[in-house]
C-alpha cells in the first residue's frame, strides 16, 4: 500500500480559519460541499452494480448489513433505520451495525475502531448468512473493524460492498463491489464527518432509495408501503390515496384506517363503494 494516499487527511485549501468571519466560513464550506454531488456522480457505475447485486439476493431472501466506526457507523445506523417507515420493510431487513455496540451511538468507545475481529463476531450474533451483503463504510478506507469484518464476509462467501473517500484504499481492496467517492480534503483538515460524512450518506440514501424501487416498494413516486407512525405521515398517506383514486378526504381516510396502508387502499378501491 506505498501508493495509497488518503486525501481526506491532506491539509485543507484554507488558512487561518480562526480568522475568518462567520459569513466567509458559510460560504467557503457551502463551497467545498458543492464538489461532494459532483465526486458522488463519477463513483455511479460503482453504485449501481453494487445495487443490482443487493437486489439480486435480497429477491432471494437476503438481507444488507452496514458496518462502521464513528460518523461512518453512525451514517450506515440511519439509513438503515429510516427503511421500515419509510418502505414498510421488516426492521431486520436492513441492518446498521456500529463499532462499539449500540454505546457508540451517542458517544465514542475508545479503540473499538481498532478490533479486527469484532465486526465479525457482531454480524454472527445477527445472524449472518451467505444470502446477505455486508457494506463496510469508512471515510479513510483503513478501519480495521471494516477491513476485518470484510475479510471475513469474504471467506464465508458473503458478498461484500463498500463505501470509502479514497482511492485505492485497504477497505475498497478487501471489497468486491466497491464505491470510492474522492472528496479531496476536508474545510477543517481531517474532519471526515464533513465533505466525506455527506458523500457517505448521499450514497447510501441511492442505495437504499434504488433497492426498495426495485424490490416494488415505492409505486409512481409514492411512498405507498409507509408506516403510518403519525398524523403528518396519515395525513400524507390520505393525500396519496386523493391523487390515485377519485375520493374525498374523508373517504380516503377511512380507506386508510381500514386497509392499514396507501397501496391496499387503492388495491382495494371500488368505485360502487362495495368495500367501504
Amino acid at each position: 500500500m506505498a501508493d495509497f494516499t488518503k486525501t481526506t487527511e491532506q491539509s485543507s485549501r484554507y488558512e487561518a480559519l480562526e480568522n475568518m468571519p462567520v459569513s466567509v466560513l458559510l460560504a467557503n464550506i457551502n463551497n467545498e460541499d458543492k464538489t461532494v454531488p459532483l465526486a458522488v456522480g463519477k463513483a455511479l457505475p460503482q453504485i449501481e452494480a453494487l445495487v443490482s447485486q443487493i437486489v439480486s439476493r435480497m429477491r432471494n431472501g437476503g438481507r444488507l448489513f452496514y458496518i462502521g466506526a464513528g460518523t461512518s457507523g453512525r451514517l450506515g445506523i440511519v439509513d438503515a433505520s429510516e427503511c421500515p417507515p419509510t418502505f414498510g420493510v421488516p426492521f431486520d431487513l436492513v441492518n446498521g451495525i456500529i463499532a462499539g455496540g449500540d454505546t457508540a451511538i451517542r458517544r465514542a468507545v475508545e479503540n473499538a475502531e481498532d478490533d479486527q475481529q469484532q465486526a465479525w463476531i457482531d454480524l454472527q450474533n445477527a445472524d449472518i448468512s451467505a444470502n446477505d451483503t455486508v457494506i463496510g463504510i469508512a471515510a479513510s478506507g483503513t478501519t480495521p473493524y471494516v477491513i476485518g469484518g470484510l475479510d471475513k464476509c469474504n471467506e464465508h462467501g458473503i458478498l461484500t460492498g463498500a463505501i470509502t473517500c479514497n482511492s485505492g484504499s485497504p477497505v475498497a481492496l478487501a471489497a468486491k463491489f466497491p464505491v470510492e467517492v474522492v472528496v479531496g480534503p476536508e474545510f477543517v483538515t481531517g474532519s471526515s464527518r464533513m465533505k466525506a460524512g455527506t458523500a457517505q450518506k448521499l450514497v447510501l440514501n441511492m442505495i437504499s432509495t434504488a433497492t426498495m424501487i426495485q424490490l416494488g416498494r415505492v409505486k409512481g413516486n409514492k411512498m405507498v408501503d409507509m408506516q403510518l407512525s403519525n398524523n403528518k405521515l396519515v395525513d400524507r398517506g390520505v393525500r396519496m390515496i386523493m391523487d390515485e383514486i377519485p375520493v374525498s378526504y374523508e373517504e380516503a381516510s377511512e380507506m386508510l384506517v381500514k386497509f392499514g396502508s396507501v397501496r391496499k387502499a387503492v388495491e382495494h378501491y371500488d368505485p360502487k363503494r362495495l368495500e367501504l
